[in-house]
């Protein structure tokens, strides 16, 4: 994720955080300075916030490693003002696998919730509920506190937070994966407008759920529709065989022709016969108001690329596309270069497929 930068890692996951996570910080300190005049109590608010997102990190931790037990390994843990984000390689495709991994989660909140309770209850120390506030009440109280809201708030049953996989885990026991999603979505984009009425009534952060919600819900119907529309097909389906290449040697005014003269916007770039390089559009437009027309294309291309075999699943191929900072892959088949695999087409191609599906089919003919 841009922005973001890597400060260690558990269990051989990286992790990272986000540039808004400092601001989020930068904003409790002076909060707290503002409200007290008071190094100490600035100190206690950025440590609150620390040790609740330490508590988000064990919560991802426990998706990626009951994900790691499926063979399911996670690239990296972000964490955002908003929460964390475990990116797993893929989801699993077994429901019940999908159920036990987004379960995982609030689990561990529940686990720490509940050993802060013993503790607090063998010590004697628990407040009364209604004292306690975010920023005011005894540290480990608010804490637990914490932990019971991110439960809570995580098993609602809608994307993107746990409770819609578990809600479409438990529904795709029954139905097709991509009908279990449509419905889990469908609900949680209702709960969105609910949320949405609430807060138009008076509650700001209720907006900002309801519209968290609703491109949570959307964006996880459309993937298990690309999904559906993908499962199974090799790449050689949806590639684009109609491109234009360069070669390491070409100036940039040739990538420029290329670019005006059809639709394409990344280009492979050959050496001796073998992609070597890709050349992104928006590279080549920085290259051009920096150093001209004449700038040698091996001195702009990404080396840095994904490939695509002709035989791959196309899922798979998808997947990896969505990882890479260079989106278009180039299709090789025996090292030969023999198509491109792009966002945009991947799009067009799914579109093709959602609308033959809902074909009404032809009644035979008998003759």
């Amino acid at each position: 994720m841009k922005w973001s930068w890597r400060f260690g890692s558990i269990a051989g996951i990286a992790l990272y955080v986000h540039a808004t996570f400092v601001i989020l910080i930068a904003w409790v300190a002076a909060s707290h300075w503002i409200r007290d005049r008071n190094a100490a109590a600035v100190i206690a608010g950025v440590g609150f916030i620390l040790a609740l997102f330490a508590c988000i990190v064990l919560h991802e931790l426990g998706h990626a490693l009951t994900a790691r037990r499926y063979g399911i390994q996670t690239r990296d843990i972000t964490l955002l003002p908003i929460g964390g984000v475990a990116r797993l390689e893929r989801m699993p495709e077994e429901p019940l696998q999908e159920l036990w991994v987004a379960l995982a989660g609030p689990a561990v909140n529940a686990i720490i919730a509940g050993g802060l309770y013993g503790w607090l209850a063998l010590t004697n120390a628990l407040e009364p509920l209604s004292r306690l506030t975010l920023t005011q009440g005894p540290f480990l109280e608010r804490l637990m506190a914490v932990n019971v809201f991110i439960v809570a708030f995580n098993l609602l049953p809608a994307f993107p937070m746990d409770g819609g996989r578990v809600l479409r885990a438990l529904l795709a026991t029954r139905l097709d994966y991509t009908r279990a999603t449509q419905l889990a979505a469908s609900l949680g984009q209702g709960m969105a407008l609910v949320f949405g009425f609430l807060g138009l009534l008076g509650n700001p952060f209720l907006l900002f759920i309801a519209f968290f919600v609703w491109i949570g819900a959307g964006q996880e119907a459309s993937m298990a529709q690309i999904r559906s529309a993908l499962g199974g097909l090799p790449v050689s389906r949806a590639m684009i065989t109609d491109f234009r290449t360069l070669t390491v040697t070409d100036p940039l005014r040739v990538a420029v022709d290329h670019l005006l003269s059809g639709t394409q916007q990344d280009f492979p770039v050959l050496g001796d016969d073998r992609v070597v390089g890709v050349l992104l559009r928006s590279d080549l437009l920085s290259a051009l108001a920096r150093s001209g027309p004449e700038t040698a294309v091996e001195e702009i291309m990404r080396r840095e690329f994904e490939t695509a075999d002709s035989h791959e699943v196309l899922e798979v191929a998808f997947g990896r596309m969505q990882q890479s900072e260079c989106r278009t892959l180039p299709v090789l088949h025996a090292g030969r270069l023999v198509g491109l695999l792009t966002p945009d087409n991947i799009g067009e191609f799914v579109a093709v497929q959602t609308a033959l599906a809902a074909a009404p089919a032809r009644p035979a003919v008998v003759r």
